[in-house]
This record gives structure tokens, sequence and C-alpha cells, in this order.
């Protein structure tokens, strides 16, 4: 279901750009473009997505030392990922492929942690129950039965503590 929303809103705003080639990736190349991207410049999402194979696709993303930051985990982890089923114990580049960047970010002094960070993003619930993360450029947010918040509260890179708010904004 995400791959189907993300795919029909990238294509309907974007038909006639680069972005239009997400059509042509097979499910397993959606899945780990969706959680790479967020470590892309947009010249390499570019770059990447135009490229006629699988097989240059998936060459050029070892080449840039992509590959092996996805496909590092065990298969049921990177379902999860794929699904944003965000969890404690996981790193900050996992949440990054979960969710992508968050939209804002605060250190947390005063943790047991050498280095502690709050990640914060904002979620939109659409009426058939999906969820999406939400951006300052969304287009969906109008449709959307709901907004809430999550903070991500990470000690040393490791999540720590997930706290659900609800939308104050």
């Amino acid at each position: 279901m995400r791959r189907l929303a993300f795919v029909l809103a990238l294509v309907a705003l974007q038909a006639c750009s680069w972005k239009r080639h997400i059509k042509d990736l097979s499910d397993e190349e959606f899945d780990h473009y969706y959680a790479l991207r967020v470590f892309m410049t947009e010249d390499q999402q570019k770059e990447y997505l135009k490229l006629p194979t699988e097989e240059e696709r998936d060459a050029w993303l070892k080449q840039h030392g992509l590959w092996d930051r996805f496909y590092q985990y065990e298969p049921h982890i990177r379902e999860k990922i794929v699904a944003g089923d965000v969890q404690e114990g996981w790193t900050k580049d996992m949440v990054y492929m979960a969710w992508g960047a968050p939209l804002d970010r605060r250190k947390l002094p005063g943790r047991k942690a050498e280095r502690s960070e709050m990640l914060i993003y904002r979620f939109e619930e659409q009426p058939d129950g999906t969820i999406l993360v939400w951006t300052p450029d969304s287009k969906t947010a109008y449709k959307a039965v709901g907004f809430f918040e999550k903070e991500v509260i990470l000690d040393d890179d490791v999540v720590a503590e997930i706290r659900r708010k609800d939308a104050s904004w």
C-alpha cells in the first residue's frame, strides 16, 4: 500500500520529470530505492533512475556504497524498514531508511549517553487507514483524517524511545 501511494503521488505530480522512472522499478528495486534515496542527492537519484536496466542500477548502488547500507540487514528487518515499522534498538540509518530525514532534530543534553538527539517526524492518516510520513510539500494532507507526531530519541545513534504525540500544529 505504501508503495502504491508513493508511486501514484510521484507519477501524478512528476509525470514529465525524471521521477517518472520510479514506475519502471521492480518491487524489490523500489524497496531499496525508497530506503536509500535519503542518502542520495537529487542528481544521484536522477542518475540512478535513468539507468536502463536493473543490473546497471544495482551496480550503481554498489559503486556508490549504498547497496550494503540496506542489504546488510536480514530480510525480515529490511521488510520492517520498507514498511516503516521503526522500533527501539534500531540505528539512526535504519530510521532514516524507513521514514526519511526528520522534520526537525534537537540535541538532548543531560542523558546518560555520549550523544543524544531527538528526531521529530509528522504523519498523516489517510481515509483508508494508510499512514504517510508528512512533508512540508505534502500533496495528500488535504484529505488526511488525522495527524500526529513521533519523537524518536536516539542515544549514541540507537533508538532508545519512540513517543507518539497528538498533532498540535
